[in-house]
């Protein structure tokens, strides 16, 4: 996966709107995470190939940016990212290096699912849920079609009653002072973390990507954002947008079939970034061994974790590359459980439709532990 492809662009983006560059070269695009940079890479092809920023070997939580990554947020015309819980280094980066960006916070755009944090580390399965959600990617991705009726075909997806100078990224229940759009002198392109969103205080769980009916919905304002910004390549956005949205369609479906006969069986992960994968395929995680990823654990934790996988009889415990797995090494030992391994942003994932890998080799991964015998 490419790591730097800086595209020599003029595009100026000020005020309180998008100003269109003059000049017919594509914009230069950050993505942040590698799942995020999938979808996006998705929505350019053919026009030009973002950049990704984070290492996926790397967690983002505590990610500590290179003096070429800071130069390439420097550089951007677009940044499309989670929020402050995943990629904690970028708030203050964006507010000093990407001034004259356009700035994309995907976990606050309209039609996204958010699900609330869930605290201690034990929690109950999501096996009726998968149910719940069934009609969810059709109707979502009915929503995001294009329609021959709408009043504007020059967009991808038409929020509501939002004029074309409101952001994707807009709550409905925001005022104009919280566009994206709207800027002010020293801080173009991006919204301060102290707004008053239940977003920005802690209580979602913005592990959204892992949710293919989210990644559609992102998909969709991915490619709003940069038909406004790059006006001339807009129809090509669209295009590989819709693909994509159908593509992701299949995924679903795909993904289903796949995890439906280790849906009932209990497991448990390093930490708690499944939530959205689990409730939109109903299966059984039923807790973390780490509250904290970064930090070590305490011998009250490692007692509680274990006392949790025998009291669940848990199949298997997850551990993740970007984290040293002998803390699951610990927590199971003597306990017959098996050990898998998870990778939520696609650290050992490549290649055109790395979105896609990223979520197959998860179901793939909880398939081979959990069916074991």
């Amino acid at each position: 996966m490419p790591r730097f492809s800086l595209i020599a662009s003029s595009l100026l983006l000020a005020g309180t709107g998008i100003q269109p560059a003059a000049a017919q070269e594509p914009p230069r695009v950050i993505a942040s995470i590698a799942p995020v940079w999938a979808l996006v890479a998705g929505v350019t092809e053919g026009v030009t190939e973002p950049v990704l920023l984070m290492d996926p070997t790397i967690s983002p939580h505590d990610y500590s940016l290179r003096p070429s990554e800071g130069q390439a947020l420097q550089d951007a015309d677009v940044v499309f990212w989670v929020g402050p819980q995943i990629e904690q280094v970028l708030p203050d980066a964006l507010d000093a290096l990407a001034g004259d960006a356009h700035v994309v916070r995907l976990s606050l755009v309209p039609g996204v699912t958010a699900l609330p944090v869930r605290e201690g580390g034990a929690y109950e399965p999501h096996v009726h849920s998968h149910h719940d959600h069934g009609d969810d990617m059709h109707d979502e991705h009915e929503h995001a079609d294009h329609d021959e009726d709408e009043d504007d075909d020059h967009h991808v997806h038409e929020h509501d009653d939002d004029d074309h100078d409101h952001d994707v990224h807009e709550h409905d229940d925001e005022d104009d002072d919280h566009d994206g759009h709207e800027h002010d002198d020293d801080h173009d392109g991006h919204e301060h973390e102290d707004e008053d969103d239940d977003h920005h205080d802690g209580s979602v769980d913005m592990h959204m990507w892992l949710d293919p009916v989210n990644a559609i919905v992102w998909t969709d304002a991915i490619a709003t954002t940069l038909a406004e910004v790059d006006p001339a390549h807009a129809d090509a956005y669209r295009a590989n947008a819709g693909a994509q949205m159908a593509d992701l369609e299949a995924l679903s479906g795909e993904l289903d079939t796949l995890l439906a006969p280790v849906r009932d069986r209990p497991f448990l992960v390093f930490h708690d970034a499944y939530q959205y994968f689990e409730a939109r395929f109903g299966l059984a995680g039923v807790g973390s061994i780490t509250i904290h990823p970064d930090l070590p654990l305490s011998p009250e934790r490692i007692y509680e974790v274990r006392e949790r996988l025998v009291a669940t009889g848990a199949v298997c415990v997850f551990a993740e590359p970007q984290f040293d797995q002998h803390r699951v090494a610990v927590v199971t030992e003597d306990t017959g459980a098996e050990i898998g391994v998870l990778d939520p942003i696609g650290g050992t994932v490549e290649g055109p439709r790395t979105y896609q890998g990223i979520l197959l080799t998860l179901a793939h991964s909880l398939v081979d532990c959990l069916g074991r015998e």
